[in-house]
Formats: C-alpha cells, structure tokens, sequence
C-alpha cells in the first residue's frame, strides 16, 4: 500500500467508525521461511504505526504476518530463471492487506 491508498483507508475508518481493522502482511517467495515471517510482520506493523499516526485508535487495529504462506502468484512466475524477472513477477505476493469490521 502507497501512502495515498493509506491516507484514504485512514480516512474511512475515521468516517465509518469501524470498531475493527484487521491488517495481514505477506511477503513473496525469495528469502527463508524465518526471514520472510519477521518481514511480513515488519510490514504489517509499519502499516498499523502508519495508520496510528492518522489518527486511527491503535488499539482498532490488529496486525498479522503470514509471510509467504498465501502467494497472490501460485505457479506463475516458477518458470522464471532470471532474478529481476522473477522479483518483478512476485511483486503481486509483497502487500498488505486490510479487512475492516463495523
């Protein structure tokens, strides 16, 4: 998520009032399984502190890494051999994403 998209969904919550903002962070297939866990955990929290920061309750939001367990890719990208290709084909898999509840 960009800052706009964060500014925007900050925004909403404010506006709805939602009571509950689940955040999951995931991460693309390149690293360790350890590694990968603490990144989407990283990220996840960088969204939430992001979010804290436009004024949205903290104690509203809750985080979850799931690092590479969930790929937007599936197979799509496991015939790529060259590097850059394949990061630039896994991008989809590096995000967060957010459930809100009333």
């Amino acid at each position: 998520m960009g800052r706009i998209q964060l500014d925007q969904l900050a925004n909403r919550i404010r506006e709805l009032n939602l009571n509950v903002v689940l955040a999951v962070g995931h991460t693309d297939r390149l690293g360790s399984n350890a590694y990968n866990q603490r990144l989407s955990e990283r990220r996840v929290a960088a969204v939430k502190s992001y979010l804290v920061s436009q004024g949205v309750e903290a104690g509203r939001i809750y985080t979850e890494g799931r690092g590479e367990s969930q790929p937007l890719t599936g197979t799509a990208c496991d015939a790529i051999v060259n590097r850059a290709e394949l990061i630039a084909c896994l991008q989809p898999d590096r995000r967060v994403e957010v459930i809100a509840l009333r």
